[in-house]
């Protein structure tokens, strides 16, 4: 029977299908940098939730965290800071993708590991 390891990647998961449909949900489907971003990073993220949850391992974390650190870069770097509404979907939802992540990564014994052989 298929049992979830991690409680955060479904929630990650949801975060990425919120992400994925966020510029029509907030209206700002017709940014030109904020509504691909958001469809590409969603779908990443749901790719990654799932992998995470059929075949657990620490990449998934790292990947979902880097999904989020990027979350939260990018209305700088893709300048769609102006736009409050998708600003604010890709900040909060990297934010709480980033917190999830590393939880996991760092309360997963075998994911953390490494940290703790690395602090001894």
């Amino acid at each position: 029977m298929f049992q979830v390891k991690h409680w955060q990647d479904p929630v990650n998961g949801a975060l990425g299908a919120w992400l994925l449909l966020s510029p029509w949900i907030l209206g700002y489907n017709g940014e030109a940098a904020a509504m691909p971003n958001a469809v590409i990073v969603g779908v990443a993220l749901i790719a990654a939730a799932l992998g995470a949850m059929l075949l657990p391992r620490a990449w998934e974390e790292w990947t979902e965290a880097a999904l989020g650190l990027w979350l939260m870069a990018s209305p700088w770097v893709l300048r769609f800071n102006g736009n409050a509404d998708a600003m604010l979907a890709a900040v909060i939802t990297g934010l709480v993708v980033l917190v999830l992540a590393a939880w996991t990564l760092l309360t997963d014994e075998e994911y953390s590991r490494w940290w703790h052989r690395a602090a001894h």
